[in-house]
């Protein structure tokens, strides 16, 4: 792994679930050091333990180093901010136009900002990254900073968690033509914000709707296999994408159940092959917080959940099992990956590492 420079990080909403798991991973980080927390007005001037309160959900305590700090205020000190830290991490429960105003605020402040919200995702400018499927999309902020009129300031965005796990799995079979993916995810409670504390009508039940999620699943990936074109993103054409996406009684960690079909139709052994060699970008720089192996494959058996495993290799590498024929399709598959670490906050930080590695943080 390169030895790299230090750099002062800020978290934007570090009150909330994201954001505290923005805090957990960044305490003991090789790169970053935690130099600035905000949140909303109401939190602003209290130090972060006494802001979260009782409100802490992360199994691991609230960091020693972070407890005193005092928050700023996410929207009214943007330049003070600005002025303390290298890059930020923005993860705020504000509406979609408040968003891109405020990370735009930031940018054009010459502050990058990796944003885990979705506001951006669609600003054609702005790449929305995983770091192992489409990191040349990175390119397209010196397109964005001629836009923005800044010479370090810049967003880059991560994916929806719900995508996290199938997009991965297939990424790698792009070459033999997919056609059309049938992909049903089971989502975890923490996607929400929620614990079964403050959610106990969860428990012994699902919610079979979540609001514009299906949308996001259906579309992000698009962009995501996209290519740039003229300083912007443009989303591929294909495959055919339809999901269902549906709220589960369960902690952390978002299944997903996909059919998919190939113009070219592999053999079982060639795409088992295929995700056990994978291996991106993060992985060949050794990034700190990329697994070492991304897919991990578990044999069919009668009890795929017992080996499905959300928290494999830092709860940043995805579980796929029962890779399977299927009479509608060519194949079926379910895959698991950990929502706040890999589809979140995880996420969020290995996205801030390949930019540092690649320069565009200095």
């Amino acid at each position: 792994m390169t030895k790299m420079k230090q750099y002062k990080v800020g978290i934007i909403g570090a009150t909330g679930m994201v954001g505290q798991r923005f805090a957990t991973l960044l305490e003991n980080h090789p790169w970053f050091h935690v130099a600035a927390l905000a949140a909303s007005p109401r939190s602003a001037g209290k130090t972060y333990e006494e802001a979260v309160g009782n409100r802490w959900a992360m199994q691991k305590p609230m960091p020693e180093s972070m407890k005193q700090m005092i928050l700023f205020d996410a929207t009214a000190d943007v330049d003070k901010i600005a002025g303390m830290v290298d890059f930020v991490f923005c993860a705020v429960d504000m509406k979609k136009d408040e968003i891109r105003a405020l990370e735009e605020r930031y940018a054009k402040a010459e502050c990058p900002v990796v944003s885990n919200n979705s506001a951006h995702r669609f600003t054609p400018d702005v790449p929305m990254v995983v770091p192992e499927v489409n990191p040349e999309h990175i390119e397209v902020i010196e397109s964005q900073r001629k836009r923005l009129g800044t010479k370090r300031g810049f967003i880059a965005v991560k994916s929806n968690c719900s995508i996290q796990s199938y997009v991965p799995a297939l990424s790698p079979l792009r070459k033999y033509g997919i056609q059309n993916v049938l992909a049903c995810t089971y989502q975890a409670i923490s996607g929400a914000g929620k614990t079964f504390e403050r959610w106990p009508e969860i428990l012994d039940n699902i919610v079979p709707y979540i609001g514009g999620e299906e949308e996001k699943s259906e579309k992000e990936p698009l962009k995501v296999w996209g290519k740039i074109e003229n300083g912007q993103i443009v989303s591929a054409d294909s495959p055919l994408i339809t999901t269902q996406c549906l709220r589960v009684p369960v902690s952390d960690g978002h299944t997903a159940a996909v059919f998919v079909s190939f113009e070219q139709k592999p053999s079982k052994e060639e795409i088992l092959k295929i995700w056990e060699d994978f291996k991106g970008v993060p992985q060949e720089l050794e990034l700190p917080s990329a697994p070492k192996q991304f897919i991990h494959y578990f044999q069919e058996d009668d009890r795929p959940q017992a080996k499905l495993d959300r928290n494999i290799e830092g709860g940043m590498a995805v579980s796929v099992g029962r890779l399977r024929e299927d009479t509608m399709f060519d194949y079926k598959f379910v895959c698991l990956s950990h929502n706040t670490l890999r589809g979140a906050a995880g996420g969020g930080v290995l996205l801030a590492e390949l930019l540092a590695a690649k320069g565009y943080m200095d």
